[in-house]
């Protein structure tokens, strides 16, 4: 598909599989964008202060997310941590809301001080995960080595930002073994070898892949503090919150990441057709979450029209700021049609 040559672009609404939405006032201007950049289903990661780790806190939260955003639908997760068991795991896949269940390596990211020191301590908790039908999703990275372990004469490999993720993967590829019909997805991932390992395990296994992943390298965020996230960017950080602001421009920020890979010949225009962008965008997700999708509906129109996402996004009041990515790019300009 000849992307720059088009005016337009007509989609099915974008369903985002790996959304951070936080909470209090930063939620309250957060939930209501998600439908500025194309999507109608959000997946919400739960690492809150203090994380979402019960049935009827993932129900609260998904009540006051449905609350700010009526048209879109929040698909809830919960934190995984000590106190979940197989009766909890059954009671959460009967609310018809909660979809899964998210690994953070303890330390290893946002909010996640309370997160997994010890994978299988967990094995009966993903057992009853694989019967009831929850999603795995994890934060595929390890933790880094303390200073001493670069110092260490053994030659073991100290673990940093640059190779967490390639570092976590034998986890992965243990708990596939352990539990082949158990979904699992790797999140945002952002090495080569984490997409050879996705697709090495089979169709139980997926990958998530962020906007801001697709346009990133390690310069980026070395060069600025509102592009680090984690995992960070590879090749081809201190105190910092991990993350960045996409909502609003997901959808254009992907078809831009294409039209760029396209001009510097790392994917061929042929292979960006319409399938492969609606399934990127959309389909691809809903069907490993069996998310029925529809025919008819609202759906989006992405056109040129000189669009700049703007340097900074303020609450009405002023209290809350955020710092988008790709701020003074330009960008496609979305709107919802009827089909």
């Amino acid at each position: 598909m000849k992307l720059k040559s088009l005016s337009y672009l007509e989609l099915p609404p974008t369903a985002d599989f790996h959304c951070h939405l936080r909470q209090e006032a930063m939620m309250e201007l957060c939930a209501p964008l998600v439908k500025n950049g194309g999507c109608d289903t959000v997946y919400v990661m739960p690492n809150l202060q203090p994380p979402i780790t019960q049935v009827s806190e993932a129900i609260s939260y998904h009540e006051r997310l449905s609350r700010l955003a009526p048209d879109v639908t929040f698909l809830m997760s919960l934190f995984l941590h000590p106190g979940l068991n197989a009766a909890i795991i059954a009671e959460a896949a009967r609310t018809g809301i909660i979809y899964g269940v998210k690994l953070y390596p303890a330390g290893v990211t946002t909010n996640s001080q309370g997160g997994v020191i010890d994978i299988e301590k967990y094995y009966p908790v993903f057992k009853a995960m694989e019967a009831n039908g929850l999603v795995l999703n994890l934060h595929g990275e390890a933790v880094s080595s303390p200073p001493a372990a670069f110092a260490e004469a053994d030659g073991a490999k100290a673990v940093t930002v640059l190779n967490a993720e390639t570092t976590f993967l034998p986890q992965l590829y243990n708990l596939h073994a352990a539990f082949p019909k158990l979904s699992i997805v790797l999140e945002h991932v952002s090495t080569r070898e984490g997409l050879e390992a996705v697709r090495r395990c089979g169709p139980t296994v997926a990958g998530s892949i962020t906007a801001h992943h697709l346009w990133m390298t390690v310069d980026d965020w070395c060069a600025d503090v509102f592009s680090f996230c984690k995992p960070v960017a590879k090749k081809g950080a201190g105190a910092t919150a991990a993350g960045c602001f996409t909502q609003p421009w997901c959808s254009a920020l992907v078809i831009g990441a294409l039209e760029e890979a396209i001009d510097q010949g790392w994917v061929r225009e042929e292979e960006v057709t319409r399938e492969y962008i609606e399934g990127f965008l959309s389909g691809y997700g809903r069907e490993f979450y069996k998310i029925p999708r529809t025919a008819e509906g609202p759906r989006i129109r992405l056109e040129r029209r000189g669009e700049i996402i703007p340097e900074a996004v303020s609450s009405q009041d002023g209290s809350i700021t955020v710092v988008p990515f790709g701020r003074g790019k330009e960008v496609l300009s979305l709107s919802w049609t009827r089909s």
